[in-house]
């Protein structure tokens, strides 16, 4: 798997359809971390096989600059799968990071495209390992098998959310997958939510969420994107451009919590190398070991986002 993408963000992660010439043309020009290419949903059944070229072309020819480039194929059961992996993964050259699995039921799925990918890669005469995995958790199955899926290849890179089918596979009377329901007296997918982060963050990947389908409601957006955030979740799809830039504001730290995490990491190193002690002050506030363990994780989000620390003026305050 790429070190680079499994280290990079992907607080903004977004969809194209991969048999729109148009769509594919813009995609390289926006501001998401992460472009998958898609072939599942996104493309009709007649559209399939037509669509793998313009993929692969896409990837191969077009200039991404630092932003993770991921090919969705379509699920194992579909009559598709084999073939979106040879002929678009295939033939997209060394640029393309990853590859989204949709509907993943069980850890052998993964394991399947793992080995697939192999032989791929040794034909296309990349590294073996080169392409990571992203492994789309959508079903009631796919939730009760969620930690055996996120550890199922050291390709894995991300688990991924996809609300609107686990709605329908969960039986809900409601078209709202990805959206609040008012009517329901708490979060209705607060279990899929935790479920899901809690397997992804025990097998060390990232925890992405599904789309917010209503495009032209960027503060219902925003709020969705903020709950998940603050659960743990290390971003969210995009569908429209639209929406990419609250994305990445919401799941970046502010520049004031990345210098006050890296003064909880330096005081606490203070504390215990120098003064010899397991809990100090800070300001007005008791900091320990537990205290680090939150305040590296600001910093890694923080990093991963492009923001560094900015000295200390004189008078306590920070430097603009």
């Amino acid at each position: 798997m790429s070190q680079r993408s499994r280290r990079s963000p992907r607080r903004s992660c977004h969809a194209v359809p991969g048999s729109s010439d148009r769509f594919l043309a813009k995609a390289p020009g926006l501001a998401a971390d992460e472009v998958f290419l898609d072939l599942e949903d996104a493309v009709a059944p007649g559209e399939k096989a037509a669509a793998r070229p313009r993929v692969a072309a896409a990837v191969r020819d077009s200039e991404w600059g630092d932003a993770i480039v991921c090919i969705r194929v379509n699920a194992w059961d579909s009559p598709w799968t084999v073939w979106d992996v040879l002929d678009a993964v295939g033939a997209a050259g060394g640029r393309l990071d990853t590859v989204m699995l949709p509907k993943v039921q069980r850890a052998a799925e993964v394991v399947a495209l793992d080995l697939l990918l192999t032989q791929v890669e040794r034909s296309a005469g990349l590294d073996v390992g080169h392409l990571g995995i992203e492994a789309q958790i959508e079903t009631a199955q796919g939730l009760v098998e969620a930690e055996a899926i996120a550890a199922a290849s050291p390709r894995t890179e991300a688990l991924v959310l996809g609300p609107v089918d686990m709605s329908a596979s969960m039986g809900m009377p409601t078209l709202a997958g990805g959206l609040q329901i008012p009517a329901y007296p708490g979060d209705y997918f607060h279990y899929v939510l935790v479920k899901i982060l809690m397997a992804g963050r025990a097998a060390g990947v990232q925890v992405i969420d599904g789309p917010y389908v209503k495009v032209r409601d960027p503060d219902g957006l925003r709020d969705y994107a903020t709950r998940v955030h603050l659960l743990g979740y290390d971003g969210k799809w995009s569908l429209h451009p639209d929406q990419i830039p609250i994305l990445n504001e919401v799941f970046s730290p502010s520049q004031e919590q990345f210098d006050r995490a890296w003064d909880v990491i330096d005081r606490y190193r203070s504390a215990t190398e120098g003064e010899r002690r397991g809990a100090v002050m800070l300001g007005d506030e008791m900091i320990d070991e537990a205290s680090r363990k939150v305040a590296a994780v600001l910093v890694a989000r923080g990093e991963r986002a492009g923001l560094t620390r900015r000295p200390p003026r004189q008078d306590g305050g920070r430097q603009r």
